[in-house]
């Protein structure tokens, strides 16, 4: 992809997109060579058009009320390598090259859990402990 996509395309994209009524909706990354889910996260008008522009994935953090720029404090950063919209307009699919790991609780991705015969099952062990990806807690 080259970024940034003009003023134009970036809305056609945004209207071609169903927000909802808190003005967000559904990004789904997925890691662009191996089809990896890597984790799920909103996006409003505002992310959208700043990760069309700089090709560095950008959501809407709803804790926070505010932009999360993908690693800006762990450092492991989303590049953009493709945006899709799906058939409703109202799920984005994200495909990306993710730097590191994606799950702020230092795994590669966020679907860890696996619901088993016998219960719930970690099947991904921490790859970076969340202290070494965002310091200490104290």
């Amino acid at each position: 992809m080259t970024f940034p996509f003009s003023v134009n395309i970036i809305e056609k994209a945004l209207t071609a997109i169903t927000f909802n009524d808190a003005g967000l909706v559904p990004a789904i990354a997925q890691q662009h060579d191996s089809g990896e889910v890597l984790m799920m996260a909103w996006m409003n008008r505002e992310a959208v058009s700043e990760t069309l522009t700089t090709g560095r994935v950008c959501y809407y953090s709803r804790s926070r009320k505010g932009l999360w720029r993908k690693g800006e404090s762990s450092g492991q950063v989303q590049t953009l390598k493709n945006f899709r919209i799906d058939c409703d307009g109202d799920t984005l699919l994200l495909l990306v090259d993710q730097k590191g790991v994606a799950c702020h609780t230092g795994r590669r991705n966020c679907f860890y859990t696996e619901v088993t015969p016998d219960g719930l099952e970690i099947i991904a062990e921490v790859e970076k402990s969340p202290e070494e990806l965002y310091g200490s807690s104290d």
